[in-house]
């Protein structure tokens, strides 16, 4: 398999610099709301000539080392919690 920046591109030009496919217009946005919404990857490639299998795993892949960095991800509930202490409210919990 290509590697993900063979397959990936980013591009202030092209859908605002949002991850694409490269090639294409078709975002590594859609193919991820397109899959959660419960598409197969056949109904994917039928619907958009221009993606590949390749594709869609190298836009899952995308997703996955994005998600991978070192932010972290606090619980609403938790924040209200931490307002109710009350005192500085400097959220940042970056490793």
């Amino acid at each position: 398999m290509k590697e993900n920046s063979d397959i990936i591109e980013i591009n202030p030009n092209i859908m605002l610099g949002k991850p694409v496919i490269k090639g294409t217009r078709i975002t590594v946005e859609l193919i991820l709301e397109e899959l959660s919404a419960g598409k197969t990857h056949k109904e994917l490639l039928e619907a958009y000539p221009n993606l590949s299998n390749e594709g869609i795993l190298a836009a899952l892949a995308f997703a996955s080392k994005s998600l991978k960095g070192e932010k972290t991800y606090i619980p609403f509930n938790l924040i209200q919690d931490l307002d109710n202490l009350g005192g500085e409210k400097d959220y940042n919990l970056s490793a």
